[in-house]
């Protein structure tokens, strides 16, 4: 970053926030190191006791590639399904769940056409819902913070969790998000403490709950694994699990020292301690993946697998990490998920029997929180005014401007504009031989226009240092091949271009791959390369990063990014280079 923009930045959040020192460079330069003085273990017992409040500049995308699913075949002519009448032999209670928020505060994207979205709109839907049964709780699944957008990031995400706790909810999980900047930062967030650029924060009002995240050198969990809320005297169990596939989705950093235990086998023998307690009614709130069909056909994915596993015991599972639809039921468990962004949320309704305090009956329906036909609420819209008030400065510097979308989503060869733009804009950055981008990084478009700040920084808003490092030709080659694992994960790439052959197995699916010379790569020579430190570590399970040499720091990418934009012409033109050409 130029001396001039780092003067401007560091006055202007001293300006905003009121704290002392300078902006750090990056949202990673935080502790390594736990935070020792953890919140208590014991799980407790906690009636719930509080007053409801009373009812009273969108951005965004729509495309899938971002995380963001528009197109909703449930909500287009949606079967109007009477429930069934309360049964006055039983309690009825309300769970009202959201997953995978992250921080989209101010965000409006389209489904099916329409508007959706925006915690003020959300606020009013879960509201309305709440007064319809005075035995409600609100609970989250996870990736509440973590790739937000700037209104939310550029303040540590405390945002988010004052909206949380304005909403009031009730209980929840971590995501594997919630991981991005570390265990202390996640500790601030919940139980509340200082951060040099924000100053103090008081912290979530609610409990947060994970069962198979471990502190090694403690051997405690980092949060308690359950916690029993009583409803209208009714105990419910709540135990939080994250995907045992955080270490390969967070910079090595965030999860060190940390070890992520099998979500069954955490829940299961959670499920013992609250049967030994007399716990009947169960929810999990699970930050694993899953989807189902509009009216629950054909389930799939980790939650399925879950569901098939533990303990009978357990009555629903909120899932989460996909960003999809779900509403199943599954071994008698109801498994459920609401989309992701705040464009939707899950409304479980449920019967427990106060003679025997097990859930009897269960059902849920997944809202879409369109905006047409409700008002959003008038306390959030104000608290989000007031965020963005405070970083407006920032966010609305114009860094560039271009006449061409530059979009994010990939070709039938696995290569996007975007890609190659950012690919670019690192290598220059380290003067490399090449360059690598995960696609995951990139989490939005740039639209044809004047390009702000805030919009570079929601295209990249994880703050990633980047690495210079030596490889061999042949580690190249073999990072390359590595794209075709579980799942495929194409790499935004530049400096070099190859063909791949899908028909090939894998491991052996690159075949030609050349310099911009038109020269073939020497696989015994080295060459230099830029990576992001999430990418150095092997995240994306891009392992043979590890095996580089000679890592050293460089800038943060999304200051790489800013610096090239404002580089370029005035606009300037960019389309997609063809670097990446899949042969059959």
């Amino acid at each position: 970053m130029k001396l001039i923009d780092k003067v401007f930045l560091s006055l202007t959040i001293l300006t905003l926030i009121g704290i002392m020192g300078n902006q750090p460079t990056s949202a990673r330069v935080l502790e390594d190191t736990y935070n020792q003085n953890q919140m208590a273990l014991q799980p407790q017992v906690v009636e719930v006791s509080r007053q409801k409040p009373t009812k009273v500049k969108d951005q965004g995308l729509s495309e899938v590639y971002h995380g963001h699913k528009s197109n909703r075949p449930e909500t287009l002519n949606p079967k109007k399904v009477k429930p069934p009448a309360a049964d006055s032999r039983f309690k009825q209670v309300q769970l009202l769940g959201i997953n995978d928020l992250h921080g989209q505060l101010n965000v409006t994207r389209k489904v099916n056409g329409k508007p959706a979205g925006r915690v003020d709109y959300l606020a009013a839907y879960l509201k309305q819902r709440e007064a319809e049964n005075k035995n409600t709780l609100l609970v989250h699944d996870g990736d509440m913070v973590g790739a937000s957008p700037p209104v939310s990031a550029l303040l540590q995400d405390e945002p988010t969790i004052e909206i949380l706790n304005k909403l009031g909810f009730d209980i929840g999980t971590v995501g594997n998000h919630e991981f991005d900047e570390g265990v202390t930062e996640l500790q601030r967030l919940i139980k509340g403490g200082t951060h040099p650029k924000t100053g103090n924060f008081a912290g979530s009002n609610f409990p947060w709950v994970v069962a198979n995240v471990i502190n090694e050198k403690t051997g405690k969990t980092i949060l308690p694994p359950y916690q029993v809320i009583k409803v209208n005297g009714m105990p419910i169990g709540f135990i939080g699990v994250v995907t045992t596939e955080t270490p390969t989705l967070v910079v090595p950093s965030g999860v060190a020292g940390l070890k992520f235990t099998d979500e069954v086998e955490a829940i299961n023998q959670n499920v013992e301690e609250l049967k030994k307690q007399g716990v009947k009614s169960i929810v999990v709130l699970a930050h694993n993946p899953g989807t189902s069909g509009p009216n629950g056909e054909n389930p799939t994915g980790q939650l399925v697998d879950i569901a098939n596993r533990v303990d009978d015991e357990v009555d629903i599972i909120f899932g989460g990490h996909n960003h999809a639809h779900m509403n199943a039921t599954i071994d008698n468990k109801l498994v459920v998920q609401s989309y992701s962004y705040g464009t939707a949320f899950s409304d479980v309704d449920i019967e427990i029997d106060p003679k025997t305090k097990d859930i009897v009956s269960k059902r849920a329906e997944i809202v879409t929180t369109f905006q047409e036909g409700i008002v959003p609420d008038l306390e959030i819209k104000q608290m989000i005014e007031g965020y963005e008030a405070k970083v407006a400065p920032i966010v609305n510097r114009v860094v560039g401007s271009t006449s061409t979308e530059l979009t994010a989503k990939q070709n039938e060869n696995g290569e996007s504009v975007l890609g190659d733009f950012i690919a670019d804009a690192q290598r220059k950055a380290l003067n490399t031989d090449f360059a690598f981008m995960n696609p995951g990084g990139i989490r939005a478009d740039i639209d044809p226009g004047d390009i702000t700040w805030g919009e570079v920084y929601t295209v990249q808003p994880f703050n990633n240092d980047l690495i210079k490092m030596t490889m061999s030709g042949q580690q190249v080659r073999d990072l390359l091949n590595q794209q075709w694992g579980a799942k495929t994960n194409m790499l935004q790439i530049s400096g070099l271009n190859y063909t791949w052959d899908p028909n090939k197995p894998a491991g052996q699916r690159v075949m030609s791959i050349k310099l911009p010379d038109g020269t073939e790569l020497d696989p015994n020579k080295s060459y230099s390369v830029t990576a992001n430190n999430f990418l150095s570590g092997g995240g994306d399970g891009f392992t043979v990063f590890t095996k580089a040499q000679n890592k050293e720091v460089g800038p943060v990418d999304l200051d790489a990014l800013v610096n090239f934009i404002s580089a370029q012409p005035k606009p300037f033109t960019y389309s997609i280079q063809n670097r990446i050409q899949r042969v059959q």
